[in-house]
């Protein structure tokens, strides 16, 4: 996905970057102005920096895909889209962001050890379970807690939450959508529940999702609430990383058990 987003960034790069790109260095330095976030392409790069840039983000991230040298390349592909992140922030989306979320804590991690090309030509050694893979896990796990927490709490702010009508007002919304579902104005207590449904689901993630009673429940709403937004509201790579990162919560076969190798 890393890479997926490079090569959009790549495909419209003077729209993005140098001279002519939509966000100049004064309006990006005002941007800025109260929060830090620093990156060397700060407005004033060249299209040749940009596009070196962007192509060796690209390559990173297929790198990174494939497995090969993950030691090197998930940090590097994480750095340089956290310079392209701070270069473009009033274009980003939640794509973007959960994408460096992700790539942040495998940063940390030992994510080549197993299932890649650095375990098949034998460029990694030593324990395939490591302290190291449980801390990243355990870092998205609290991460995405935090993000369905607080954005639970900021719909709660709003009065479609209460009154039950937000999904209505998701389901009018031409902007982003695929699949036409305008059909659930015909049903209002379907979409109350739907509602108020999605509004506990997203408040109570942070504290149902750890019990082994609870848990398979709330990852299977999680499953049917970002398909959802994946197919009806067309953010399809948005919705299938959302669910890349609920697999934080599932546990996966033990690598030692990989007679592939």
């Amino acid at each position: 996905m890393i890479a997926y987003i490079h090569l959009v960034w790549l495909l419209r790069l003077e729209s993005f970057f140098g001279p002519r790109a939509l966000l100049d260095y004064e309006s990006l330095s005002m941007l800025h102005r109260n929060v830090w976030k620093w990156t060397y392409l700060d407005g004033r790069e060249s299209l040749w920096l940009a596009c070196v840039h962007e192509v060796l983000a690209l390559g990173m991230g297929l790198a990174m895909s494939l497995g090969f040298w993950t030691r090197w390349t998930v940090p590097a592909a994480w750095f340089l889209t956290l310079m392209t992140a701070h270069r473009l922030a009033p274009f980003l989306f939640g794509l973007d962001q959960i994408v460096l979320m992700l790539a942040m804590y495998l940063s940390v991690s030992r994510c080549g050890d197993a299932w890649s090309l650095d375990k098949r030509f034998g460029l990694v050694q030593g324990p395939v379970l490591h302290w190291q893979n449980t801390f990243a896990t355990r870092l998205i796990q609290l991460h995405l807690c935090v993000i369905y927490f607080f954005g639970g709490l900021g719909k709660a702010r709003g009065w479609m939450w209460w009154d039950g009508t937000a999904m209505w007002y998701a389901a009018a919304s031409y902007e982003y959508q695929s699949l036409d579902w305008t059909w659930i104005g015909r049903y209002a207590t379907l979409g109350s529940i739907l509602t108020h449904g999605t509004l506990f689901w997203e408040i109570a993630y942070a504290a149902l999702v750890w019990p082994r009673l609870t848990r398979p429940w709330i990852l299977a709403i999680a499953f049917f609430v970002h398909a959802g937004i994946a197919l009806f509201m067309g953010m399809i790579t948005f919705g299938l990383m959302m669910l890349v990162a609920n697999l934080a919560f599932v546990p996966l076969p033990d690598p030692r058990c990989d007679t592939s190798s």
